[in-house]
């Protein structure tokens, strides 16, 4: 038989919890709030929105992720890794310029088209009525970036003889950021994928040969 001098003793020792912990998966509420994002832009999802997507409350949307803006910048990143490195991969990979480009465009009709997730491409329909000049910028210089790459790998190929010397890499570089671009808008009204692959039949016909 157990004293009440006993009892108190046990219930005198007994640990404190540490604080409450964290009731969401992070990683999870990250998809949802890029999910959100990608079909509806930056300007337009709001805190409220992202809470009820996220599934959590707006302390702990700030406590795990920082603000908004933060927010974005990770789902950015997150989208780069997961959904958007076809281009870099076609890049590295491919042994010619306009094979990279043609493979970056056959891949982006797929990838915009997949109904696994919202049409078109996060980095160019979040910046659509963008008022946030941060967001807004850090935007374009992704986009131009990916038309940099472009024309360094086409001036690349006019020094090594793959493309006539006259090639203006600038405007084939810019040519190729317009056809992303293009499709990804195409896709959100409504494009299929053979409807986008017909495009780059079109885009691809215009490369210079040597």
């Amino acid at each position: 038989m157990v004293s009440s001098e006993g009892t108190k003793a046990q219930v005198g020792t007994a640990p404190k919890p540490r604080g409450r912990p964290r009731s969401f998966d992070r990683a999870t509420a990250l998809e949802k709030a890029l999910l959100a994002f990608w079909e509806h832009g930056y300007e337009a999802t709001s805190v409220s929105d992202l809470t009820r997507v996220m599934d959590i409350g707006a302390p702990s949307l700030y406590a795990a992720f920082g603000d908004k803006r933060s927010l974005f910048e990770e789902v950015v990143r997150e989208y780069g890794v997961r959904y958007g490195s076809f281009g870099d991969r076609a890049l590295a990979e491919e042994p010619t310029a306009r094979a990279a480009v043609e493979r970056t465009l056959r891949e982006a009709a797929a990838e915009y088209t997949d109904p696994a997730h919202p049409y078109g491409c996060l980095v160019v329909h979040a910046a659509t009525n963008c008022s946030t000049p941060e967001v807004e910028q850090s935007l374009r210089e992704r986009r131009n970036a990916n038309i940099a790459a472009f024309e360094s790998r086409i001036r690349a190929d006019i020094a090594a003889g793959e493309l006539p010397a006259g090639t203006d890499a600038a405007a084939l570089a810019r040519h190729a950021g317009a056809m992303i671009q293009g499709m990804s808008q195409q896709a959100r009204d409504g494009a299929s994928r053979t409807d986008l692959e017909a495009l780059v039949e079109i885009a691809m016909a215009i490369w210079p040969r040597t």
